[in-house]
């Protein structure tokens, strides 16, 4: 690995741990530093992505490791204005759909299997029960995180979008989702505003997320450091700086707190998924 690149990885690795940060040493490469560089880009420049560079990024998503070979996802690609418009404006009016170059929704699909099964006679029993809806979902997120590391390796910037889930039944129905497949989130690809002052966000250090062998739960002197670094963070972005109350707590305090989200088991049932 040459001192570049070896640097760059370092530079990296400290601004996700800050003093706990591992040594890079002698291991990286120009994946390890894509992964390692990742940060969530919110602010877009007006561009476009070609039809090369985006059938490439979906081939990726394709290659990932999927369940039994099941093929679980199906993405639908936005490019129509008025639907961007409308999908903008039931994740809370994110600016981000409008002016990201591409914008994605990923959606956890068993109707094509379904079908196939049905078609041959099989029933389908088991495709009722938990098992199969977190599958499906699993798939989905091996395949969009495969799109979003394409994405950043080809210099583009990515954010994905799980509000489009508080309004789950009208993104169903605005993109004519049928019954056995599911919009899990959306995920905006463009090209990243310079301007954009998001950087590598802080990470718990290992320590805390890392066991061997059988869980350990995590030292209060870690939780503490964890906290003092995501909060510098959040100072130096001009936010406010108190992860737990302004974050945490609000995510789940109380159920308001998913803003519509509660209800999505019913959407699940809506769409086929029984969750036996």
């Amino acid at each position: 690995m040459t001192n570049t690149i070896s640097d760059s990885l370092q530079q990296h690795l400290d601004a996700r741990y800050g003093a706990t940060a591992p040594a890079a040493g002698d291991t990286g490469n120009a994946t390890l530093e894509v992964l390692l560089r990742h940060r969530t880009v919110r602010q877009y420049l007006p561009g476009e992505i070609s039809e090369n560079e985006l059938q490439v990024i979906l081939a990726a998503a394709q290659s990932a490791s999927t369940s039994a070979n099941f093929q679980f996802t199906s993405v639908i690609v936005i490019d129509d204005p008025a639907v961007r418009a409308r999908l903008a404006e039931l994740a809370g009016g994110q600016q981000l759909i409008l002016d990201a170059a591409v914008f994605l929704v990923w959606v956890a699909d068993w109707s094509r299997n379904i079908a196939v099964a049905r078609e041959h006679g099989h029933t389908v029993e088991a495709a009722h029960y938990l098992d199969s809806a977190i599958s499906g979902i699993v798939d989905v997120t091996l395949s969009a995180q495969n799109a979003a590391v394409a994405a950043e390796s080809l210099g583009y910037g990515i954010t994905f979008v799980g509000a489009l889930r508080n309004r789950i039944d009208d993104v169903i129905a605005l993109l004519e989702l049928p019954e056995w497949t599911f919009p899990v989130y959306g995920l905006a690809i463009g090209i990243p505003d310079p301007t954009d002052p998001a950087g590598i966000k802080p990470r718990y250090n290992q320590n805390v997320v890392v066991h061997r062998n059988t869980y350990t739960p995590p030292a209060d002197i870690d939780i503490a450091e964890y906290l003092d670094r995501i909060n510098a963070y959040y100072r130096e972005q001009e936010l406010p700086a108190d992860w737990v109350k302004n974050r945490l707590a609000g995510r789940i305090s109380t159920k308001e707190s998913l803003h519509g989200r509660q209800g999505i088991r019913a959407s699940f049932r809506n769409q086929g998924f029984e969750l036996r």
